[in-house]
């Protein structure tokens, strides 16, 4: 993770966006494992979440256009209880299918947190205030990890965010089995 720094556009939610709205139940049904199957993850990623709460201006881009399975936006930012709900781990690997890298959220449902982290899927940042007031969809945004920054280029803001933690070297190390790996707790092998 070392002078890791994340740069895209931003897409906006609110609070308690849970994970039926991330990734609705109906859409469970593909491979994770199948290059091209797992692609539907990214397809139908935040296809629940109600227009209203979406963070889109009037008649704007959808998270994901459609017939595609890639977003134009990398970063989300987000109120608080992001992931709350049920505790499926294929929300967070939605989200990072359809090409997200980030989720910055003033708190997060803990089994998402976890999820995102011991998958490897997405950083779960957190911020100090409720940045899904301040930014706004498709703002050009970028997150330095190592110092704990977040900067909105395009309104020229900057903000800081909680760091990371003890959970840094399960990210830098790529998913929680990694790390394992790499500090002797399962063979290599």
């Amino acid at each position: 993770m070392e002078n890791e720094t994340i740069r895209g556009k931003a897409y906006i939610l609110g609070d308690d966006i849970d994970t039926d709205q991330i990734i609705p139940a109906e859409h469970l049904v593909y491979d994770l494992d199948d290059p091209e199957e797992s692609k539907k993850y990214g397809t139908f990623a935040l296809s629940g979440v109600p227009p209203d709460r979406a963070g889109l201006p009037e008649g704007g881009t959808p998270f994901v256009p459609e017939g595609a399975w890639r977003s134009r936006f990398q970063i989300i930012v987000a109120g608080k209880n992001f992931g709350c709900g049920s505790s499926r781990e294929h929300a967070p690997f939605a989200l990072a299918k359809a090409g997200v890298r980030a989720v910055v959220a003033t708190s997060y449902a803990r089994i998402f947190y976890r999820n995102s982290i011991n998958g490897g899927y997405l950083i779960p940042a957190t911020s100090r205030e409720d940045l899904s007031r301040l930014f706004r969809t498709g703002d050009e945004v970028e997150i330095d990890v190592e110092a704990g920054m977040i900067r909105n280029l395009t309104q020229g803001l900057e903000k800081e965010m909680v760091p990371l933690g003890d959970v840094s070297a399960i990210i830098q190390a790529g998913n929680v089995f990694e790390y394992a790996k790499q500090v002797g707790m399962v063979s290599a092998a």
